[in-house]
């Protein structure tokens, strides 16, 4: 069983390249102790503005307050009710500024969160922020994109990347542009010791390939996986801005499968729990007096008919608690219609696309070329950078590829890539053009 200290995770967001203003928005609530962690557990949201001026902000930043607050005030329901009512209240909040202010018309935001509680890991979800989980050397995204290319690859049985001329970045649902929306709640996915999960914006997952976020993800600690993915996204040009969550399991400890003991999406089974009665008779208890009554009131009969003492107090004792049996049933059904409608919420454990990312000789190959590069850029335009640092760095992973051990390589070069983009970013200028160093589609 995992726990509120088990987890550990960092945060970053960047402006990027080519934007001037920053409009994506995050927010990272853990569970400060383990009260809060059974009622409400660890909260992350990622949120990408859209808008001109500072609305796409503004649309973000509502969402980011609110999800965590709403969904708190509301997880004593349970999580479907309360994720989903989050979502709805933070978009009723967004429509509503929209409609007080013309120059805010038509504000929204994507919204991607991610709670990870006792019995898993829940997502909720509207537009193309995406969430992650990275285990055994794969990533899979938990959360389908809202956007017209997979809408209309879901439509046709396709692969997103199959259909082309569709551009990529409209999106069909959105929190804020409509009173009323729909949204995806997903889970409780699995959890296991080790398992990273990774919440990012479109600016992170467009330029940066799911590989190398999955392998960056599980071979850094969060805080400098951030800075990493972060900097790949800037050297594909930065076009959006970039923002990144990343938390990680803590390997001694954890779930090894969701708690209602259904298949994991991984394909791993979770082991069964034993068979609690309470909620049969919880809800099926008046069927017990019902069965009572009948049997009494036959026997009154043969008392009846044998002439046999006692028929009375047995008609009574039958008649009543088959009374009771009826109360039951009537207040059972007066239940069930009051119920709401998340009770009838068929939980989805759904990986929407999987990739491995194994971090082989490739990948550190990648990373070492994209380093050569950066560093003949940075001589180029004469620029300073700490040079004494990444040689070091350079030279274990030089080491650690001799030894085989290429995940020790993969880490020692993206922390000399980090310094290097680091420097980058320190003196180039706003108006200067960068030509990306990082092929999405290579390798």
């Amino acid at each position: 069983m995992i726990s509120h200290d088990d987890i550990e995770f960092g945060t970053l967001t960047d402006v990027g390249v080519r934007r001037s203003h920053n409009q994506d928005s995050y927010v990272a609530l853990p569970a400060g102790d383990a009260e809060q962690w059974q009622l409400r557990g660890h909260v992350f949201v990622v949120a990408d503005g859209m808008g001109a001026h500072a609305v796409g902000e503004l649309a973000s930043k509502l969402a980011a307050d609110a999800i965590p607050h709403i969904y708190a005030k509301y997880a004593h329901e349970g999580p479907v009710a309360a994720i989903r009512k989050a979502f709805i209240e933070a978009n009723v909040a967004i429509h509503t500024r929209g409609q007080q202010n013309r120059e805010f018309e038509g504000m929204g935001t994507t919204a991607t969160a991610i709670m990870l509680r006792p019995e898993g890991l829940w997502v909720g979800h509207v537009g193309d922020s995406r969430a992650y989980r990275v285990r055994g050397g794969k990533i899979e995204q938990l959360s389908f994109d809202h956007s017209l290319v997979w809408e209309l690859a879901r439509r046709q049985r396709k692969k997103p990347e199959e259909l082309q001329g569709i551009p990529s970045n409209v999106i069909v649902r959105s929190l804020g542009p409509e009173p009323i929306v729909q949204v995806d709640v997903e889970g409780p996915h699995a959890v296991e010791p080790g398992d990273v999960f990774i919440l990012c914006s479109d600016g992170l997952s467009g330029p940066v390939h799911d590989r190398e976020m999955g392998a960056a993800a599980s071979a850094l600690p969060p805080g400098e996986a951030c800075r990493f993915l972060i900097s790949l996204a800037n050297l594909q040009g930065g076009p959006d801005n970039i923002t990144a969550v990343v938390v990680r399991m803590a390997k001694g400890g954890g779930n090894r499968g969701s708690a209602n003991g259904q298949a994991s999406s991984s394909g791993l089974t979770t082991r069964q729990q034993p068979v609690s009665l309470s909620p049969f008779l919880k809800r099926f208890w008046m069927f017990v007096p019902l069965v009572l009554g009948i049997v009494l009131a036959m026997l009154a009969i043969v008392l009846t008919y044998h002439e046999l003492p006692g028929k009375i107090p047995t008609f009574l004792a039958a008649a009543v608690t088959l009374v009771v049996g009826m109360a039951g049933l009537l207040v059972q059904s007066l239940n069930e219609k009051k119920k709401p409608q998340e009770d009838a919420w068929v939980p989805r454990t759904k990986v929407y696309r999987q990739t491995s990312c194994e971090i082989d000789r490739a990948a550190v190959d990648k990373v070492m070329q994209a380093v050569t590069d950066l560093e003949g850029r940075i001589v180029e335009k004469s620029w300073s950078a700490d040079w004494n640092s990444c040689r070091e760095l350079r030279q274990q992973a030089d080491r650690h590829v001799k030894n085989d051990r290429l995940a020790d390589a993969f880490r020692a070069t993206c922390r000399a890539l980090m310094i290097l983009m680091d420097a980058v970013q320190q003196q180039r200028g706003k108006e200067e053009s960068f030509r990306p160093l990082w092929d999405k589609h290579a390798g």
